[in-house]
């Protein structure tokens, strides 16, 4: 069964999110931002902090 098949199969079960990032100091939500601003958003790198890396490269 591929993807499409699948979400179709629970799309009555399926809801809509609202996707916020935070914009000069506020949360705003993506689905109002202008077509530049949300191909700026898509492409975003996110990264996780590691604290136990961070120690290592201190001392």
């Amino acid at each position: 069964m591929t993807k499409e098949e699948i979400l179709k199969n629970i799309e009555s079960k399926r809801t809509r999110c609202t996707v916020y990032t935070r914009v000069m100091g506020y949360h705003r939500p993506v689905e109002s931002f202008n077509i530049g601003k949300k191909g700026e958003h898509k492409e975003r790198v996110q990264f996780v902090e590691n604290p136990k890396e961070q120690l290592k490269n201190c001392g």
